[in-house]
């Protein structure tokens, strides 16, 4: 058996624009996932709850948002006056929820599946759009929503297997 030769490794000037992308990209690798996290939990809960306002008359659902569900969204299988109800509910409950960071995968899954609904039968050409909130939630679906989150609170307080 013929023992490989480790290949040297090439020394670098220590000013040099590898040593300056090296020392950029550890600096951008400690960025914390929880600051990341608590904007992809921001951004995104804020654009559904401004939806969400605009189809209120006081504390009703307006006419003018059943209309555009029953004129312009036209969603296939669920009548216009219950989409309308359960979209302004959700554009409301799952943000709060996602601003909080309580059951923070549950609400990112149920608002990206309001995107995936809106992406297909509503605005399919608006997919740049609708692709930065689907992966601004699925952050939050698969990493969770970090340390700064009421669901970190309570996974310390009851931690698994207990």
């Amino acid at each position: 058996m013929t023992m490989m030769q480790a290949t040297p490794i090439p020394s670098v000037p220590p000013g040099s624009l590898i040593v300056r992308l090296r020392l950029f990209i550890g600096a951008m690798d400690a960025i914390p996932h929880s600051l990341i996290a608590l904007a992809a939990r921001i951004f995104p809960a804020a654009i559904f709850w401004q939806s969400g306002q605009t189809k209120l008359d006081g504390w009703h659902v307006s006419d003018s948002a059943i209309a555009l569900f029953r004129d312009e969204y036209r969603l296939p299988l669920i009548d216009p006056v219950i989409a309308a109800h359960l979209a302004t509910l959700g554009e409301h409950l799952f943000p709060l929820l996602l601003v909080m960071g309580f059951a923070s995968r549950f609400a990112a899954l149920a608002l990206f599946g309001m995107t995936a609904v809106i992406q297909i039968f509503v605005y399919p050409d608006a997919w740049p759009t609708h692709g930065i909130w689907a992966v601004s939630l699925l952050i939050i679906i698969a990493r969770g929503p970090g340390i700064l989150a009421v669901d970190h609170l309570l996974a310390r307080q009851w931690p698994a297997g207990r």
